[in-house]
């Protein structure tokens, strides 16, 4: 335990950065929670990438654990090796002599969920589960409503296409495992790594934050949130609660003041030491007046589906809300949305899905929020999720480059990157994109596993390159 113990503090601040923590918060965790921190990590991502998506041990191995941060690689190859039931569909990881192994177990439709730190696997029984009509399937019907589609891509495109996949073109060392280009009603190019296909999900990461954004688009138009109004989140609504003022709108334009660490994002309890949302997420104090300041956090986006929760009032309903109002609506057959042992989706970055139900989501945005001639999201959500946010990212990067405007939940590139002004994006880490661009009928859907902390797939390039081959 000496060697543990001493291996973490030397690496203390890459294994941070990978859970989400500042380095000042990291360097206060004992040894042993951050090894139950990084099995919990183990355990989820091996569960999830083995029942969602029918992957290897060792391509999870490859793919999931060896490229993320260095310090967290590290930690892992610590921990014994994940054990994985197939029976009961459920992965555990031990860390600990006196502690119970971390567990993960999946269900249909949503996925896998972390037990707590300290639950014994039996209690994964109780896991919420939802009951959802038969999925409607699409093998035998047109794109975009169904799979039945032949890229009809020129040959230029198809170069273009295949450079993405070359680890080189748009960032070296970066590795893509799906593309997808598609006009509203036509497939234009596609293209997979060895081992992948139509059919072969991954997680979105923040990709995540902008299908969140359409549900709650979606239960705007139902009456069922508000958007100026403050967001029902039911541990605030004590008259002492400053908190209280919050509004939907904070939420969605990552605006909501909250302190959130010096990552902005506050989440590693959740995402892998198996904390309820309701817990975490609503911990917070504020940092800044509602409203005032720009800052990402993936609080924001879990407390706005917080809200969605606390205003349907009913679990089950809650449940099945995003399929029954989006995702099978719209074809997005092959995605699943995880949740915490609570219950609550974790929509700011676990949700597993397929390149062409991405590219879905951006035929939906293409179309105004309309489906198959029936609307989908209210008639003025798509202009209010690419409209500027009333407070913005700072205008260049860390390296000093122009960086991404922000909307609601999705991001802004447009003319700063030599791009169509109408343009918006859903991003995710490691290189996760869907672009669409209303003005050209477009979208782009690239997929990758681009190494954490390392060089970065240039979407906005290989957009410009679509765009101009088009």
């Amino acid at each position: 335990m000496k060697r543990i113990a001493g291996h973490i503090s030397r690496t203390a601040t890459a294994a941070a950065i990978a859970l989400g923590l500042s380095a000042p918060a990291a360097a206060q965790e004992t040894p042993e929670h951050m090894r139950a921190l990084v099995a919990g990590y183990k355990a989820a991502f091996t569960c999830s990438a083995t029942f969602n998506a029918g992957r290897s041990p060792e391509s999870i191995a490859a793919l999931e654990l060896n490229r993320i941060y260095p310090g967290y690689r590290e930690i892992l190859a610590e921990l014994p090796a994940a054990k994985i039931d197939r029976a009961r569909k459920m992965v555990s990881v031990s860390y600990s002599e006196q502690m119970p192994p971390r567990v993960s177990a999946w269900r249909p439709h949503l996925g896998c969920a972390q037990l707590p730190i300290g639950a014994e696997a039996d209690v994964a029984a109780e896991l919420p589960r939802v009951t959802l009509a038969a999925v409607p399937q699409g093998n035998d019907k047109p794109w975009p409503l169904g799979d039945k589609a032949k890229p009809a891509s020129a040959a230029d495109l198809a170069e273009i296409i295949a450079r993405a996949f070359d680890g080189k073109t748009y960032g070296a060392g970066t590795e893509t495992s799906a593309v997808v280009v598609s006009r509203s009603s036509e497939l234009l190019g596609e293209r997979y790594r060895a081992g992948y296909d139509l059919h072969t999900s991954q997680r979105t990461w923040s990709v995540a934050k902008s299908i969140a954004a359409t549900v709650v688009g979606i239960a705007v138009g139902d009456g069922v949130l508000k958007l100026d109004e403050p967001a029902p989140v039911p541990e605030w609504q004590s008259p002492l609660d400053p908190r209280r003022g919050i509004t939907l709108a904070n939420l969605l334009h990552m605006s909501s003041g909250l302190y959130s660490g010096q990552s902005g994002s506050r989440t590693d309890q959740i995402y892998a030491g198996g904390a309820r949302i309701t817990d975490r997420a609503t911990e917070a104090p504020l940092d800044a007046l509602p409203g005032s300041r720009w800052r990402y956090a993936n609080n924001d986006t879990l407390l706005a589906v917080r809200s969605l929760r606390a205003s349907l009032g009913s679990d089950a309903d809650y449940l099945r809300y995003p399929f029954e109002k989006l995702l099978h609506r719209i074809g997005m057959r092959d995605t699943l949305l995880e949740t915490d042992w609570e219950g609550n989706f974790v929509m700011s970055s676990q949700v597993w899905t397929t390149a062409r139900d991405l590219a879905r989501l951006g035929i939906l945005y293409l179309n105004d929020g309309v489906w198959a001639g029936e609307r989908v999201l209210p008639a003025d959500w798509v202009d209010y999720v690419r409209t500027p946010a009333p407070q913005q990212p700072p205008a260049l990067n860390s390296r000093g480059e122009p960086g991404w405007g922000y909307g609601a939940q999705w991001w802004l590139l447009g003319e700063r990157f030599q791009l169509p002004k109408d343009g918006f994006m859903a991003a995710g880490h490691r290189g996760q994109y869907v672009f669409v661009v209303p003005s050209l009928d477009l979208v782009i859907v690239r997929r990758g596993y681009d190494e954490s902390g390392g060089q970065q797939f240039d979407i906005a390039a290989f957009a410009r390159d679509i765009i101009a081959a088009l």
